[in-house]
């Protein structure tokens, strides 16, 4: 990551003159063609601010130039102002009180990012509170060139300079060296991807239309990662705010401006020419496949890596599903544990049943093991290919600078050798150890608390259908799993909101430390509550009736909760409660539009449907040798977990910021340690199967020879899920080329660049 230092001018040369936003104004009616109406349309020619056209060619509440004053806040230039008075419409202008006028978008600095159009990407809302000189110093702050200390970005400030919004955009060199510094990868003249570099970038396509060049969800980003990299040179007081809200050096200005309460919301815009495209091509038809290009040039990789995996999963479901309704259809035994499951009473001894049956949940069990092997290897591959087609395969690891709420004492970071706040390692280690560790334990405990609930309640209904033996007693049967399912969601909503508590203490540096952490925290307690149960079950109390019931009360259960919790309540809300205060017609100003959005909820992020995924997986590759259906089940609920997923971003939410990456991350991780501790855990079901130990029975075994060979047969099948894993690579053979073609390129690129520099 860039390091945005100067020594003159710094920061503090941007506090402003109390005039500064009311220097120069743009007129309502839109002599210039970069006003709000036609924002998103057409590219970026490189014309300066000088260039106007009539009047009355361009109708637009707003007219937003990028020739501004030297306050940052300025429009258009004098002479256009006096040719525009000259005018019918001029003179009516003036007629129209200050509402008819309004600022225009902060000066660039640089000739080759002057241009007819700006493009609004991000909506920054201020406290209420705010006092003018405050507004105008941010807007300062946010248009000042790097070397200044700036984020060199173009604000804008909406209707007036004492409104509570500040409209954002970037200009092209901003835009071209973040590429450069996230790593991303382009199309270069030849047709291949390359690493983006700024000094090569005439060489790479469309690198003089930003809107061809970076996807929407790229550059709406970039603005947050400048804004997030904003750093006080030195100490300095904020205009408009107490001293107590002073700068000190290195300082977070985004953090400490939103802890003060000059800043109440950062959030990227929608496009709603290309969210209603998406839309329609996503989830309003009846198409199968999903537009995952058009997911991630607007939402971003994140979200487009979540769908790729989501869509390839539920199309995965259809082998162990075809196969479970086989197992279903042509074995008796199966059909009686359905009957079982549903009735809660044994229907005939298992000893009784026949042979066939107990083959086909050996085969479900072999089968499940081999599938979620394969599965995740194919994974791998698909997502090798789409990070490469989507520019994020060669995202490069910086010496970036602190997350934004990082904290510590100030001093000189020993390796980047920048002035950055510093915490020592271990006071993370024994904050770790003392308080988080501990936490994670209670919550742990809490889930044990819940598991003997169940216990215990299932006992007592058990005892109260024996004595009634009644329709009323056999519904009582799934009391105790509903309930404790529901316990366990809401201990699961409490747990998350205290790891990310637990997480910010621990006071991580970096933001993917950050994000691991709280992964790993929320993995742990997740796989204990989820799974503790059904453990417990299968490996204690050896009871497989009760297994394959608890089993059928989560599948159904869980997925009607979470549609519910996760579609129809936010559906609803927003339907009767918020819709009717953002209504709007085509004629609204384009501000009163932007704060429509604000009235959205946040869009919580993927956290909870990559957890979703994770239990489904590990019900189906752990558990579904003792109930075929599983498969049957996932299959239909994720068959409409697409759409209502895809629905709830596009519309129940404000659009996020999202981060390029490269793959699912430290989930795939996950997935992968539920494949092989399917190994065990289908071993031993196995084990537990009455026809197989009469079996072994038969040929002399002990129990103890019994357990020897199940633990032979699990090693072989870890074995033979590895070599499938060897022999199916990660990447396929072209993508590894280009992968080391990018490397051997940027290599040479870096030689150049110092050679270059020691001969200058």
């Amino acid at each position: 990551m860039k390091t945005k230092q100067a020594s003159t001018p710094c920061l503090q040369s941007l506090e402003v003159p109390p005039h500064s936003c009311h220097t120069q104004h743009t007129q309502l009616g839109g002599t210039t063609p970069c006003g709000w109406s036609g924002l998103w349309r057409g590219s970026e020619p490189a014309v300066g601010p000088e260039t106007r056209t009539s009047s009355s060619t361009l109708p637009a509440r707003l007219s937003m130039s990028r020739g501004g004053g030297d306050e940052g806040g300025g429009g258009s230039s004098e002479t256009a102002q006096q040719t525009e008075d000259k005018t019918p419409e001029g003179k009516l202008l003036d007629k129209l009180s200050t509402t008819t006028s309004s600022p225009g978008w902060t000066k660039v600095s640089c000739p080759c990012c002057e241009s007819q159009r700006v493009e609004p990407l991000v909506l920054v809302k201020l406290g209420e509170k705010v006092r003018p000189e405050t507004k105008r110093w941010l807007m300062r702050v946010i248009g000042a060139p790097h070397k200044d200390g700036g984020a060199a970005l173009l604000a804008h400030p909406g209707e007036d300079a004492t409104g509570d919004i500040i409209v954002l955009s970037a200009p092209r060199c901003t835009l071209l060296r973040a590429t450069e510094e996230l790593g991303l990868c382009k199309t270069y003249h030849s047709g291949d991807m390359e690493a983006f570099s700024y000094n090569d970038r005439d060489n790479f396509n469309d690198s003089d239309n930003m809107e061809a060049f970076l996807t929407l969800a790229e550059r709406q980003y970039i603005v947050k990662y400048e804004l997030d990299g904003l750093r006080a040179q030195r100490d300095l007081r904020i205009p408009g705010l107490p001293d107590s809200c002073t700068l000190q050096h290195r300082n977070n200005i985004w953090q400490k401006l939103g802890s003060a309460g000059v800043i109440v919301d950062t959030f990227p815009l929608h496009n709603p020419e290309q969210l209603k495209a998406l839309s329609a091509a996503w989830y309003s038809g009846n198409q199968l496949a999903q537009p995952l290009d058009s997911v991630n040039s607007y939402f971003g990789s994140p979200v487009a890596f979540y769908f790729s995996f989501l869509d390839f999963y539920t199309w995965s479901l259809l082998p162990p599903a075809i196969l479970g309704l086989s197992v279903t259809y042509f074995s008796g035994e199966a059909q009686k544990e359905m009957d079982e499951s549903v009735s809660g009473s044994p229907v005939q001894s298992i000893e009784a049943d026949s042979g066939p049956a107990v083959g086909g949940h050996m085969i479900q069990a072999v089968f499940s093991m081999l599938w979620s092997t394969v599965v995740m290897e194919l994974w791998k591959r698909r997502s090798s290919t789409l990070s490469y087609r989507w520019g994020t395969l060669h995202l490069a690891e910086r010496f970036a600078e602190p997350r934004p709420g990082f904290h510590g004492d100030l001093g000189v970071n020993p390796v980047t050798g920048r002035m950055e706040p510093l915490f020592p390692e271990w006071q993370r280690d024994v904050r770790m150890a003392l308080v988080s560790v501990p936490v994670v334990g209670l919550f742990l405990g809490l889930v044990v608390v819940g598991m003997l609930g169940f216990y215990w309640g299932e006992a007592q209904v058990q005892q109260l259908h024996t004595d009634w033996d009644s329709l009323l007693s056999q519904a009582l049967l799934y009391m105790p799993s509903v309930l404790h399912i529901v316990y366990s969601n809401v201990l699961a909503t409490v747990y998350r909101r205290v790891a990310t508590s637990l997480n910010e203490y621990e006071n991580h540096r970096e933001e993917s430390a950050y994000e691991t952490h709280l992964t790993a925290k929320v993995l742990v307690f997740t796989f204990f509550n989820c799974f503790a149960v059904l453990f417990h079950i299968a490996f204690f109390k050896q009871d497989v009736p009760l297994l394959r019931k608890r089993l059928a009360s989560l599948l159904i259960v869980t997925q009607l909760v979470n549609q519910v919790t996760e579609v129809v309540i936010p559906f609803l809300v927003d339907r009767f409660i918020s819709a009717p205060h953002r209504t709007e017609s085509e004629d609204d100003p384009p501000e009163d539009k932007f704060r429509n959005q604000s009235t959205l909820p946040a869009f919580p992020g993927l956290f909870a449907e990559y957890i979703e995924l994770l239990v489904q997986f590990g019900y189906l590759s752990l558990f579904s040798c003792v109930y075929p259906l599983t498969a049957v089940l996932l299959l239909i609920n994720n068959l409409t977990e697409i759409r209502s997923d895809a629905y709830k971003i596009c519309k129940l939410f404000r659009k996020p910021f999202t981060p390029p990456v490269a793959s699912m991350g430290v989930w795939r991780i996950a997935f992968e340690v539920l494949s092989f501790a399917s190994v065990v855990t289908n071993c031993w079901l196995l084990m537990l199967s009455p026809w197989l130990q009469e079996l072994c029975q038969e040929g002399g075994l002990t129990g103890t020879n019994i357990l020897m060979l199940a633990v032979l047969v699990e090693h072989l099948l870890i074995l033979v899920k590895v070599v499938l894993a060897v022999l199916i690579p990660d990447e396929p053979d072209w993508i590894r080329k280009k992968i080391e073609h990018i490397e051997f390129t940027s290599m040479q690129a870096l030689r150049e660049q110092k050679l270059h520099s020691e001969k200058s």
